[in-house]
């Protein structure tokens, strides 16, 4: 077998190697970040070594962590809390899923100063929620007013963020007009010629919307944020929106790829015209309301999705836990049943079960030992490839 690092480049080949660099020093970072950054490896061995098969097929987003859930507002332009990258999403047995959360609560334990007792305390409890959420057969959803603890302060704290200060974050007002400035570290320059293609690409698309005003184009820039799709093509286009300067929108335009998951999977696949076009599909399946403008482009022969990058889009910082550890297990409860409520939501698609098959296999207890002994013996398996990877790129630190 190839050795970590072989894994690890051989997966990320044709990235672009400025990013890619970048990517493999924030999986250097620690732990949790090598485990974000290497969602292949985690499948790869699932398949090897698991046994965690015998299960109902469901629509997964395949790289469920505990920091792939965040707030947007959705298309009806109420802000939620739940489920947010849907980059490798495929049709899979729901252990799958919930394998890979699991694993990600004891591998994120050391960073966040979580003790082992007390994280595998917090395991057992988002996998109990988990079951339970399946069991009740009902999809539910966290907005605003349904949240409370963590989630509650996050989306509270998201009505007091106003547009211009997030804006701020990426851009400047220059005259009437805003464009992007470059030291934040969240953007860069693009090429003239690739500048050019983009520009041109996009207004023609806009002149075929509806609203092709509330589309124009005033900037484009290379975007840089996440660990795992570093390395694929990337930019935010700032718009007109309702009016300049601070009432503009910033656009999300990433490129999309197979989903990790597929060398992994012996299970028939739904026919989709592009990967995007299923990222968007899943998303919209699983996920109560979608998030605004999601859809699914192609450019230049490459199929992007495109969203709103939003003020009210967020990620849980769950090293705001204080050390108070009721305040960690509620945030983990909750994703646990936010996990199920999307597979039951998206129940009955294309082959994805129904809710019936679901409450039946929530009421086995038969899956859920060997589901948290995978977990905790994976852990190991990441501190060492971890170690390994460290070692073979030392490189990068030079």
């Amino acid at each position: 077998m190839n050795s970590i690092v072989e894994r690890i480049e051989q997966f990320n080949r044709g990235r672009e190697s400025d990013r890619l660099r970048l990517k493999y020093q924030k999986m250097r970072g620690d732990r949790f970040a090598f485990f974000r950054g290497t969602c292949h490896l985690f499948y790869e061995d699932l398949r090897r070594q698991s046994g965690l098969d015998d299960a109902p097929l469901v629509w997964i987003s395949g790289d469920l962590h505990l920091e792939n859930f965040g707030s947007y507002k959705g298309d009806d332009r109420q802000v939620y809390f739940d489920v947010n990258d849907f980059d490798e999403a495929v049709l899979a047995p729901c252990t799958w899923e919930m394998v890979r959360f699991i694993t990600s609560i004891f591998v994120a334990a050391k960073p966040l100063q979580v003790d082992p007792g007390d994280a595998e305390a917090i395991a057992k409890d988002a996998l109990s929620h988990y079951t339970q959420a399946l069991a009740s057969g009902k999809a539910r959803d966290i907005a605003t007013d349904t949240s409370a603890g963590m989630i509650g302060d996050l989306l509270q704290a998201l009505k007091q963020r106003k547009r211009e200060t997030f804006l701020d974050r990426y851009t400047e007002v220059q005259g009437r007009e805003r464009r992007f400035h470059w030291e934040s570290g969240r953007t860069e320059r693009m090429t003239k010629q690739e500048r050019v293609h983009l520009e041109e690409w996009f207004e023609t698309w806009a002149k075929q919307q509806p609203d092709a005003e509330f589309y124009r184009l005033l900037d484009v820039a290379q975007r840089i944020a996440g660990v795992s799709s570093l390395g694929l093509r990337r930019y935010l286009l700032l718009v007109e929106g309702k009016g300049s300067p601070d009432r503009n929108l910033l656009l999300d335009l990433k490129q999309s790829r197979p989903s990790a998951l597929m060398p992994a999977l012996a299970i028939a696949q739904p026919h989709w015209n592009d990967e995007s076009s299923r990222i968007v599909a899943i998303q919209t399946r699983v996920q109560a309301v979608p998030p605004a403008l999601l859809q699914a482009l192609s450019f230049q022969g490459e199929s992007y999705v495109l969203r709103e990058l939003q003020p009210t889009q967020d990620k849980l910082s769950l090293g705001r836990w204080n050390h108070k550890l009721d305040r960690l297990r509620q945030v983990v409860q909750r994703m646990g049943a936010i996990a199920a409520w999307g597979q039951l939501r998206s129940g009955g698609r294309d082959g994805s079960a129904i809710a019936d098959e679901l409450i039946d296999f929530a009421a086995s207890s038969q899956w859920q030992e060997p589901l948290m002994a995978y977990a905790q013996r994976y852990t190991d398996q990441v501190e060492a490839d971890y170690q390994e990877f460290c070692a073979g790129t030392a490189d990068l630190e030079e």
